[in-house]
């Protein structure tokens, strides 16, 4: 054994690192043995000498690394591999009981051929409890849900022999080369049925593994899982299994975090995402671009953690200052403050210290106050709405209506740069419905009229106009900036301070590097604002987001406003680690046969998007008519807290409009007298108790553990309004189609656990086919002798 040998006697410190497998078995065992880790490690950090640890060699790894047990408590110990001479130290497994010692004895420890990373299956658990399982008939199905799960319908599963292997077709070679752990392999041959494989899927297995074996189980191609999963974990050498300390070193077997957050997060409820990044995630957020970068992903794979391990990364390239030289921003106030509070919590103040966290609209503000500009109040939606019925009404063109108008303005007149009737007449038009020469025209008198009726206004504004002036200040400003710096070339390099003298910062550009999260969401003006920002050069904007769930702003082409993130410069995510498998399928089916953009001339899609969380199927509703519906979705709430103990504040319904969401506000505190808490522009306070309602724009951002969306019937879901352009407007009228789609699978995807879609009359044409005749009868619901929401009987109208 080394993990001791050649030091001298007295205090060791160690690096102490908790392993992706030894963290989840500490979230599965509780607060007690978190607890007991956590003093342990840092008294392990502290002096690895200190005989009270009670360390005990298991058996050498390899040449360079030993198994070493130790009592992390009275029942409690924990499995450590030691490298580098005891200098470094990961904790691989935790156990706790009487017989803990044994169960760690039994751990497989390998190096996994693929990632190179460190892993560890328990195979005496996986022989007793998955391939021992006894059969119970000729063909198996799948598994019986959870109690809670009965009211659902699950679609028929295949059957399977019970003396074929369910990956049977796939042969060692090609399950060790996707990634599959090799010591698995002869458990997996005797898995059998359905049930063995969901069991065997219950003991932390690798992660990779674990992603492989679901896939393939899908029926996913081999070549798919390699191109999807497999190379997405694949090392960047040649793995050599015998090296651990190499292995150790490798990120993957790392957590990505200081020593005393890893503490932290043993002892306390924690967001694993601080500690262990995928390594896709990883070699976004840690590598090298010639000059900006794209990330593109469906909801929950991760986006937003990438973007602030961005930032730290960033930070950390930085030379020592007390400058700010780094922003981070998205769309809204909210959300930059969730940012700010999660950035704080991965590297404490003194990350923040070097950052700028703001929203794109009060950084735009900022910019403009700072000019010599008068900065007026902005409208709020409902006023600059009213403004444009004003002008409509004014002068008789009421073939355009104020979201048209609005939509218009912002994103071809003031993304074009339009400040005349001919060069509106010549910009592009790239994502909005086309028109006529003639139609463009009266659209200009439009604009001109809506401008005017703002002029007169005192001091007031548009969130929309301040941005274009922000813009079109950082642009006047980075022109001096470019001259500067070609002047200086010209001099031959020379430092100018006869130049400069006087200009302060004003010579400098404002940021070094820029970080955008919700990319998808921000308008050409905040782009053509962003893009002047910063010099153009390596890393220069970072930015992550999905057209899949744009809901506010219209599409932006990057590359027409300075910013070039094709080929090598754009990645996408795939993995969701937030929603499950069923869940997230029935999403995903919302979007079929729609085209997305890739947030720039070509398209995205959500291939290989996956997630490897499984759970409860979703569950539809139908009801005769909208009171039923309201007072079945209070049922099914009462319901979940009542039996399942589900809180209040982590259910939420989902809405198509405000006023639908008052509806269903005063039927739940008049009639059922649940608590009830509207979600408004400036969110909620999370310890707020209460079911919250809003609608699915408001949704944007959350997450909760179920999501009860609501009045998905035709007609509401899209609403009937865009049925006048199906014909007069096809452009409009499947951009508006779209749009919604966004709407409801943005919402959908909220939910962590469970899914309940209802709604009144006929089933949107974004549900599955022959929803209405499949779907539970909420009236049923609602009588005294009917089948309660836990029943298994029929669902059929």
């Amino acid at each position: 054994m080394n993990h001791g040998a050649g030091r001298p006697a007295g205090r060791a410190r160690t690096r102490v690192q908790v392993g992706r497998q030894a963290h989840r078995d500490l979230e599965r065992r509780g607060g007690a043995a978190a607890d007991a880790v956590a003093e342990f490690v840092h008294r392990l950090r502290t002096d690895r000498n200190n005989r009270a640890l009670r360390l005990r060699p298991l058996r050498e790894a390899g040449d360079n690394g030993d198994l070493v047990l130790a009592h992390a408590g009275a029942l409690c110990m924990v499995m450590l591999l030691s490298t580098d001479g005891g200098d470094e130290m990961r904790v691989l497994a935790v156990r706790d009981g009487a017989r803990a010692r044994d169960e760690l004895a039994r751990l497989t420890v390998e190096i996994n051929p693929v990632s190179g990373a460190v892993e560890v299956v328990d195979q005496s658990e996986v022989s007793a409890n998955v391939v021992a399982l006894a059969d119970r008939s000729g063909t198996v199905t799948a598994p019986s849900p959870p109690v809670e799960a009965t009211s659902e319908k699950l679609p028929p599963a295949p059957t399977s022999s019970l003396h074929t292997p369910l990956f049977a077709r796939h042969d060692d070679r090609t399950l060790i080369d996707l990634g599959v752990v090799p010591s698995l392999l002869p458990a997996l041959h005797k898995v059998t049925t359905l049930e063995q494989f969901e069991k065997l899927l219950t003991h932390n297995l690798p992660e990779l593994t674990r992603d492989v074996l679901l896939a393939l189980r899908d029926s996913v191609d081999p070549e798919d899982v390699h191109r999807h999963i497999t190379n997405k974990w694949r090392a960047d050498e040649v793995v050599n299994t015998g090296d651990w300390a190499r292995a150790a070193q490798r990120a993957v077997s790392q957590a990505e975090t200081d020593d005393d957050a890893v503490l932290g997060a043993l002892g306390k409820s924690f967001d694993a995402w601080r500690l262990f990044l995928h390594p896709e995630q990883r070699r976004l957020a840690t590598g090298n671009f010639k000059g900006s970068a794209k990330v593109t992903g469906g909801p929950g794979t991760g986006k937003t953690v990438v973007a602030l391990h961005r930032v730290r990364h960033l930070v950390r390239s930085l030379p020592p200052g007390h400058s700010c030289p780094v922003l981070l921003t998205t769309y809204n106030t909210n959300l930059a403050l969730d940012l700010k509070q999660r950035l704080r919590q991965l590297g404490g103040d003194e990350l923040l210290r070097r950052v700028d966290v703001k929203s794109i609209d009060a950084l735009a503000r900022e910019i403009v106050q700072e000019s010599s500009l008068e900065v007026g109040r902005p409208l709020n939606d409902d006023a600059a709405m009213n403004l444009w019925h004003t002008v409509r009404t004014e002068t008789g063109l009421f073939e355009y209506d104020a979201d048209f108008l609005d939509a218009e303005f912002k994103h071809v007149i003031l993304a074009g740069c339009c400040g005349s009737w001919g060069a509106y007449r010549r910009v592009g038009r790239a994502g909005r419905p086309r028109i006529s020469t003639a139609q463009r025209h009266e659209v200009w008198q439009l604009v001109q009229a809506y401008r005017t009726h703002l002029d007169a206004l005192p001091r007031q504004t548009t969130y929309a106009l301040i941005a274009d002036q922000a813009a079109c200040l950082e642009q006047r400003r980075m022109s001096r900036v470019e001259e500067q710096a070609r002047y200086k070339d010209e001099q031959g390099g020379r430092d100018l301070v006869h130049r400069e003298a006087g200009s302060g910062m004003w010579l400098r550009a404002r940021y070094q590097h820029i970080v955008v999260d919700e990319a998808q969401d921000l308008s050409a003006s905040h782009w053509r604002m962003l893009r002047a920002m910063a010099r153009r050069g390596r890393n220069d904007i970072f930015l992550v987001g999905d057209a899949h769930q744009r809901i506010y702003s219209g599409r932006v082409v990057l590359s027409h406003q300075g910013i070039e993130i094709r080929g090598r410069a754009s990645r996408r995510l795939t993995l969701n680690y937030r929603t499950t498998r069923q869940i997230l399928g029935s999403a995903n089916r919302l979007l079929e046969g729609a085209l997305f953009d890739d947030l720039d001339t070509g398209t995205d899609s959500l291939d290989g998007y996956r997630s490897v969380l499984t759970g409860l199927t979703p569950q539809f509703w139908r009801a005769p008519d909208r009171l039923t519906e309201m007072r079945a979705v209070a049922t099914l709430i009462e319901e979940r807290h009542d039996s399942y103990g589900t809180p209040y504040s982590a259910m939420a319904v989902s809405v198509p409009d405000g006023s639908s969401a008052q509806e269903f506000a005063n039927v739940f505190a008049r009639e059922f007298r649940l608590p009830v808490v509207e979600l408004g522009k400036d969110g909620v306070e999370s310890d707020t108790d209460g079911v919250r309602i809003g609608t699915m724009h408001r949704f944007k951002g959350l997450e909760f553990q179920r999501v009860f969306l609501t009045s998905v019937g035709e007609g509401q879901v899209p609403h009937q309004r865009i049925e006048q352009y199906r014909l007069a407007n096809p452009d409009r009228y499947g951009q508006e189609e779209q749009r919604a789609r966004s709407l409801v699978f943005v919402a959908a995807t909220r939910a962590r656990d469970e899914l309940v879609v209802t709604w009144s009359g006929k089933a949107s044409r974004f549900l599955p086919p022959g929803a209405d005749g499949t779907a539970y009868r909420a009236s049923d619901l609602l009588r005294q002798d009917g089948p309660p929401s836990g029943s298994s009987s029929s669902a059929v109208a």
